[in-house]
C-alpha cells in the first residue's frame, strides 16, 4: 500500500505560497513557540495596505459621486467706492522762472534755497561795469547829436533870412531844412539809446516779481550767463505751497469718468500710511501719446496746510468715479463662478427640475447688462442660483440687489473640489492637494 499523503502547505521564501503533495511521515510538526514572523513578510503587509489605499482613492476619484468642495463667503451690508487709478507728479500753482535780461558775471546773489521773498525783493545783481559804459556811450552819442542839431538850427535860421531876401535859392534852403530835419531825429534817436542803456543797467538788479518761495537756485557768484539767444532761469519761485496742484495722466480708456468737482485720494512715497485728499478742477482737452498710449491731464487741487507735500513728490492718485452707503455687498470673485457639471447637477432639485433645461441656461445664458448668478448655499447646504442686480464695483465688492438677499447669506466665492466634473483627468499623483476648479479661487 503507498504511503498515506497529505496536502500541506509550504510557504517557498520569494516565491509566495503553493500547494504540495507529502509524505504524512515527512511532514515536520512545529512547536507553535518557534513560529517567528519573516522580516519580509512586515515589508510585504506594508505594501499591500498603500497599494490598497491608491486603488480606493483612485476608486473615488473616478466614482464621481462625491459633491463639490465650495469657498464660501457671506452677503454683507456696507460700502462700494469704485475708483481710476493714475499717476501725476506735485507742483504748486503758480510758479515763475526769473532769468536775466542781460548778459555777464553774477556779482552778488542774495536768496538761497526754500527762503522766503517778497515782491520787488533784490535777488541778485549782475556785474554792471559793461552796462554803464553802455550808459556813458549813449549819453556821448546824446549829446554830439544836441550839437549837430543846434548847428543845424543855426544854418536854417540864417538860410531862412536869406531865402526872404531872395538871396538863397529854393532849393539851398529845403536843402538846409531837411538837414534840420534829419539832426532832431537824430537826437531823438540818441535819447531812445541812452534810455535803453539805462534800463539794461537796471536790468542787472535781479527782483522778485511776486511773493513766494525760492524753490530752485541755478546759479552761483561769479557764474557767467549769457542773455544773447535765450533767457537764462536764475531762480524758480512758487507763489503759495500751502496750495498746490496734481498734473495726472489719464488713461484715454478712463478719462470718460472723470469729471471736475470729484474727490480725489493720494499717497506719496513720502508717507506710505497716510492718506491725503484734493479736488478735481479741470480736465485738458490736450491728449499726450507715449509709447502709442493716449492719456490726457488732469488737473488736482490739494491743500498743504501741513507742509508735508513737496513740489516734485509722485503721487499715486485714486478718483472717486462713484460711492454707494449701505447697499448689500458680495466679493467680486462670487459674481464670476462658472457652475461645473456637478454644481449643475447638485443645484437641480432646488430650482424644481430635473430634466437639465434650466440649469442650462444658467450654464449658456449670456449676462445681462448690469446683472449676473449668484450661487448661495442655505442651512441645508441646498445650492441655488440667484440673478441679482449688480450696481457699483471696485477692485473687492460689487454692488448687488435682488429678491431673498439679506446680510449673513451664504455664498459661493470658489471651488475646491467639483468632483468629477472639475477636470477631465484626475492628477497624476494621488497624494497631491486637489486644485481649485470650476470659478475663481481668490475670494
Amino acid at each position: 500500500m503507498p504511503s498515506a499523503r497529505k496536502k500541506v502547505l509550504l510557504r517557498d521564501a520569494g516565491r509566495g505560497v503553493r500547494d504540495v503533495d507529502a509524505p504524512e511521515s515527512s511532514v515536520r510538526r512545529t512547536h507553535p513557540s518557534s513560529r517567528i514572523p519573516h522580516p519580509a513578510s512586515k515589508t510585504i503587509a506594508a505594501v499591500g495596505v498603500i497599494i490598497l489605499a491608491v486603488s480606493g482613492w483612485f476608486y473615488k476619484r473616478d466614482d464621481g459621486s462625491e459633491a463639490p468642495i465650495y469657498r464660501t463667503a457671506t452677503i454683507q451690508r456696507g460700502s462700494v467706492k469704485p475708483t481710476v487709478s493714475a499717476t501725476g507728479t506735485l507742483s504748486a500753482v503758480k510758479t515763475i522762472q526769473v532769468g536775466t535780461q542781460v548778459s555777464g558775471q553774477v556779482a552778488a546773489i542774495y536768496v538761497d534755497f526754500n527762503q522766503h521773498v517778497r515782491r520787488g525783493q533784490l535777488l541778485a545783481t549782475i556785474d554792471p561795469a559793461l552796462q554803464n559804459q553802455a550808459v556813458a556811450e549813449a549819453q556821448a552819442q546824446l549829446e554830439r547829436a544836441l550839437a549837430t542839431m543846434e548847428q543845424a538850427a543855426g544854418e536854417y535860421t540864417r538860410g531862412k533870412q536869406l531865402f526872404e531876401w531872395k538871396a538863397l535859392t529854393a532849393s539851398e534852403f529845403s536843402a538846409l531844412q531837411s538837414n534840420l530835419s534829419v539832426q532832431q531825429a537824430t537826437v531823438k534817436s540818441a535819447r531812445i539809446a541812452l534810455e535803453r542803456a539805462r534800463q539794461n543797467l537796471a536790468y542787472t538788479k535781479i527782483y522778485a516779481p511776486i511773493d513766494g518761495v525760492i524753490v530752485e537756485r541755478n546759479v552761483d557768484v561769479g557764474q557767467t550767463v549769457a542773455a544773447n539767444f535765450s533767457t537764462p532761469q536764475l531762480f524758480l519761485i512758487a507763489n503759495d505751497l500751502s496750495d498746490m496742484q496734481i498734473l495726472a495722466l489719464v488713461d484715454e480708456s478712463d478719462i470718460g469718468a472723470i469729471k471736475p468737482g470729484q474727490t480725489v485720494e493720494f499717497t506719496v512715497q513720502a508717507y506710505p500710511n497716510e492718506t491725503f485728499s484734493g479736488t478735481v478742477q479741470q480736465v485738458r482737452l490736450q491728449s499726450k501719446t507715449q509709447d502709442n498710449v493716449v492719456s490726457y491731464t488732469a488737473v488736482v487741487g490739494v491743500k498743504n496746510t501741513t507742509g508735508k507735500l513737496l513740489p516734485g513728490m509722485t503721487a499715486t492718485v485714486q478718483f472717486l468715479t462713484g460711492d454707494a452707503e449701505n447697499v448689500l455687498i458680495v466679493p467680486n470673485s462670487a459674481l464670476r463662478i462658472r457652475p461645473t457639471p456637478a454644481m449643475l447637477a447638485q443645484a437641480q432639485p432646488a430650482m424644481g427640475t430635473n430634466d437639465g433645461r434650466s440649469t442650462n441656461v444658467i450654464a449658456t445664458d449670456d449676462q445681462h447688462a448690469n446683472s449676473a448668478i449668484l450661487w448661495t448655499l442655505d442651512n441645508h447646504g441646498t445650492l441655488r442660483p440667484a440673478r441679482v442686480h449688480t450696481g457699483l464695483s471696485d477692485d473687492t465688492y460689487t454692488e448687488v440687489a435682488g429678491p431673498n438677499l439679506a446680510v449673513g447669506t451664504k455664498i459661493v466665492i470658489g471651488v475646491v473640489d467639483a468632483g468629477s466634473g472639475a477636470s477631465d483627468r484626475p492628477p497624476s499623483n494621488p497624494f497631491e492637494s486637489p486644485r481649485p476648479s470650476g470659478g475663481d479661487k481668490g475670494g
